[in-house]
């Protein structure tokens, strides 16, 4: 049975209809606090209508647009979830220009390169074919989404890490 459009939505529910996993939408409302679900006894979230809204549009600007959470956060900041959520239905009209901090470079505040075989791999020049061409192979969206997910994994993995250092 489908839910009408103003039912609220378990976390999995949203997970399925965004095809985010569960875990991001959980790291999400730690960088986004405009997401804001009900929590109810034991923990269980439920997210309102607009609440997916939102969702939804910053979903479209990180994986389709190519923005930073930092480049998110400011737009939230300086237009507010309604404006996010109008523009990202306009295919991002309305939206003020993207600053070059705003669009997606690795972020050093989340991911930082500490092995230095690591950062000079990561640095290095394209691979180049028998022929002497560069050869540069392309992500699927479905490919960058999946690898998405999992530097967002990482970086929470590294924050854990790095809280209970602190302990």
């Amino acid at each position: 049975m489908d839910k009408t459009q103003d039912a609220f939505r378990t976390i999995g529910e949203v997970a399925e209809e965004l095809d985010l996993p569960q875990h991001v939408l959980r790291f999400w409302e730690t960088k986004f606090n405009q997401i804001r679900p009900v929590k109810r006894v034991g923990g269980r979230r439920y997210y309102r209508p607009e609440d997916v809204q939102l969702v939804a549009a910053i979903r479209i600007l990180l994986y389709s647009e190519g923005y930073t959470i930092r480049g998110v956060q400011r737009i939230l900041k300086e237009q507010g979830a309604k404006a996010l959520i109008a523009a990202s239905r306009a295919n991002g009209r309305g939206l003020p220009p993207p600053r070059a901090d705003d669009l997606d470079q690795a972020e050093a505040s989340e991911v930082s390169l500490t092995d230095s075989s690591m950062a000079d791999e990561a640095l290095a020049e394209p691979p180049v074919d028998a022929s002497g061409e560069t050869s540069v192979t392309r992500l699927s969206p479905q490919d960058r989404h999946r690898l998405e997910a999992i530097l967002v994994e990482l970086a929470e993995g590294a924050r854990i890490l790095e809280d209970a250092r602190r302990m």
